[in-house]
C-alpha cells in the first residue's frame, strides 16, 4: 500500500489535471449569467456540475495511467475531488466577479465614447483643445478618382484644433465635416485614436461644374463689375436694364493679374495652423473689380443674360439668421441648448419624457429629439428616450449637465 503522503500527492497532480476544464466551465457560467443576466448561479451546481466534468475527463486519463485506477486506496480520488471541488468554486467565483464589475451590454459605440489622452491636452483660453494631427499619407478611397497632389499634402501637413471634451467618435465626424466643406471633398473616412493621431482617407469632389448647380437651374456666365469677396453660394442680382435677374454664384473671378484659374487652386501663404492651401471654393472667389462670374439661374433668365455683353452685379442680403439670434438670447438669459445621447446603461434609457418628468425632476426642455435620422420636433410626454436617442434640450448650465449624466 502506497504511503499516505504520496497518495495525497497523486491526489493533488490528478486533481489538477482533471479540473483544468471543469474549472473554465464555471468560470464561463459565473461570467455569463451575471454579465447578461445580474444573477449568480448556485455555487451547489457549479460544483455539482464540475465533479461530473471531472468524472468524464478522469475516465480518460485513466486510460493513459492504468495505475490511477489499479490502487485499492481511494485517499488520491477523494483528495483529487476536493481539488476539482475548490478550483471550480474559485473559478466561478471569480467569473461573477468580473461579469458584475464589466459595464453592461459592451458595444463598439461605447467603446467609440472614449476620450483623448490626458497628456494631449492644451490650454486655450482657459480651455482644453486638442490638435489633430494626420499619420502618414492620406489614403485614396476606393471608386473614386485619387487626391490631387497639393489637397494630399496640404491635409497631411494640417493640424485641426478641436475642443477636447468630445468623444472620439464625435471628434471623428467633426474632422471629417472640416476636411468635407474646406477641400471640398467628395468623401472622407477619418479614424482618431487616444493621442489625438488621425488616419484619413479622402476623395476629390466633382469637378465638373454641373454637380454645383441646383436641379432647375442652368449656369450663364456674364461679365461685370463684381463686388471684393464674392464667393460661390452668394445670392447676387444681375442689373441688365428694367429687368434684373436674381440667382446664385457658382463661381467667380476677377481679371486682376496673377489671379490662379478656380480649376486650378494654388498654394498661398500659409498662417498658424492652417495648411498653405486654397480649396476650390477659395480660389473662385473674386478680388473686386472687372471680371467674370457664372450664375445659376432659372431656364426663363437664362437667354437674357446670353444676350447682354455686361452686367451689373448686386450682392443680395440673405436677412439674419434667426436661429442664431435664439442662442444669443437663451445665453443672455444663462440658458444653454445642447445635444445628448441617450446611453444603454443611462438611469433614462427607454422610459418616456412623462415618466421621467423632465421638466419637472430635470428642470430642463426637450426640444426635439432625432432617432434613426427621423426628427420629432416638440415631443410629446410619449417619446421613448431609447438607447441612441439625440436629445437637443435647453436649461441652465448645471440643469444641463445633472440631465446628461441621467442620460448616462
Amino acid at each position: 500500500m502506497t504511503a499516505l503522503p504520496v497518495e495525497v500527492l497523486l491526489g493533488l497532480y490528478l486533481g489538477l489535471l482533471t479540473g483544468v476544464v471543469p474549472a473554465l466551465v464555471a468560470w464561463s457560467l459565473g461570467f455569463t449569467f451575471k454579465y447578461f443576466t445580474g444573477i449568480s448561479v448556485p455555487a451547489l451546481a457549479v460544483v455539482a456540475l464540475g465533479v461530473a466534468i471531472a468524472g468524464a475527463n478522469g475516465g480518460l486519463l485513466a486510460l493513459v495511467d492504468p495505475s490511477v485506477t489499479a490502487s485499492p486506496d481511494s485517499v488520491r480520488v477523494v483528495v483529487a475531488i476536493l481539488v476539482v471541488m475548490m478550483m471550480s468554486l474559485y473559478a466561478h467565483a471569480q467569473g461573477d466577479r468580473v461579469g458584475g464589475s464589466l459595464p453592461r451590454r459592451l458595444s463598439y459605440r461605447r467603446l467609440r465614447e472614449r476620450g483623448l489622452a490626458a497628456d494631449v491636452v492644451e490650454l486655450v483660453g482657459g480651455r482644453g483643445q486638442v490638435h489633430v494631427t494626420v499619420a502618414g499619407e492620406v489614403a485614396d478611397i476606393e471608386g473614386y478618382p485619387p487626391l490631387p497632389a497639393a489637397v494630399r499634402t496640404a491635409i497631411g501637413e494640417g493640424e485641426w484644433p478641436f475642443p477636447v471634451d468630445l468623444p472620439l467618435a464625435e471628434l471623428e465626424r467633426r474632422l471629417e465635416d472640416r476636411l468635407r466643406t474646406r477641400y471640398d471633398l467628395a468623401e472622407v473616412d477619418a479614424t482618431i485614436d487616444e493621442r489625438g493621431v488621425a488616419r484619413l482617407a479622402a476623395a476629390p469632389g466633382a469637378n465638373g461644374l454641373s454637380a454645383r448647380v441646383p436641379a432647375g437651374r442652368v449656369a450663364v456666365s456674364i461679365e461685370g463689375l463684381l463686388p471684393t469677396g464674392l464667393a460661390p453660394g452668394d445670392a447676387v442680382t444681375v442689373g441688365l436694364g428694367a429687368e434684373p435677374v436674381s440667382g446664385t454664384v457658382v463661381s467667380a473671378r476677377s481679371n486682376a493679374e496673377g489671379r490662379s484659374p478656380p480649376e486650378e487652386p494654388s498654394p498661398v501663404a500659409a498662417s498658424g495652423d492652417e495648411p498653405a492651401f486654397r480649396s476650390p471654393a477659395e480660389a473662385a472667389t473674386a478680388d473686386g473689380g472687372d471680371g467674370r462670374v457664372t450664375v445659376a439661374v432659372r431656364r426663363r433668365d437664362a437667354e437674357a443674360l446670353l444676350r447682354a455683353d455686361r452686367g451689373r452685379v448686386v450682392v443680395t442680403s440673405r436677412g439674419v439668421r434667426v436661429e442664431f439670434e435664439l442662442l444669443a438670447v437663451l445665453r443672455r438669459a444663462g440658458a444653454r441648448l445642447r445635444k445628448l445621447v441617450v446611453s444603454e446603461g443611462g438611469e433614462l434609457a427607454g422610459r418616456t419624457l412623462a415618466s421621467a418628468a423632465v421638466r419637472d425632476a430635470d428642470a430642463v426642455e426637450v426640444l426635439a429629439v432625432r432617432r434613426d435620422g427621423d426628427w420629432t420636433v416638440a415631443p410629446s410626454g410619449h417619446t421613448r428616450l431609447d438607447p441612441g436617442t439625440e436629445a437637443f434640450v435647453v436649461g441652465t448650465e448645471a440643469a444641463v449637465e445633472a440631465f446628461a449624466r441621467r442620460l448616462g
